[in-house]
């Protein structure tokens, strides 16, 4: 019986490696065609982005999250459920802003950066960057318009890594006249 246990964990594990060095590959891929790292962190978030369109139907048929009531709600969702489900990490929720529309997510361990060192020549680079546009896109798609962006990284010599999320708008659906 622990045999079988632990067979799932080793598996488990190296699924994790196995995403870890093939998003590593895709970067090193990303920095071979553009030009500068302001395009491939571009490049970055818009895959992110178009990830999370995408991995927010996965997420609520999975989870099974009801609709959350507000930016709190939403950003304990996002650290305890999400993040644990598809990166087996729970961020802090951390740094409130006094209107209640800004938060950090602190990773004391993000897990695409095992086994990366930045060379000097990017420095700019924003590795980790998918992370930022995967919240965008699936919070665009629950009708939440948000900001995410790194302000901490510890690939740049940070001792924890730093998301920073603000609340735009909420995002009204245009449905058509009679349509409800």
């Amino acid at each position: 019986m622990s045999r079988q246990a632990n067979r799932g964990t080793e598996s488990k594990k190296m699924s994790s490696e196995l995403f870890t060095l093939t998003y590593g590959a895709l970067v090193t891929q990303l920095c071979k065609d553009y030009e500068n790292d302001e395009d491939v962190n571009k490049q970055l978030d818009r895959m992110g982005y178009n990830i999370g369109v995408r991995l927010i139907e996965d997420f609520l048929a999975r989870s099974n999250v009801g609709r959350c009531h507000d930016f709190r709600e939403t950003a304990d969702v996002i650290a305890k459920v999400a993040f644990k489900m598809y990166l087996g990490i729970t961020p802090s929720i951390t740094n409130w802003s006094p209107a209640g529309d800004e938060f950090s997510l602190i990773l004391e361990n993000n897990p695409l950066v095992d086994f990366v060192e930045l060379p000097d020549n990017h420095s700019s680079l924003i590795y980790s960057n998918l992370l930022c546009g995967v919240l965008r896109g699936a919070l665009e798609m629950v009708q939440m318009a948000v900001e995410a962006k790194f302000v901490q990284d510890t690939l740049k010599g940070d001792g924890v890594t730093e998301i920073r999320m603000r609340f735009l708008r909420r995002i009204e659906d245009n449905l058509p006249a009679g349509e409800e």
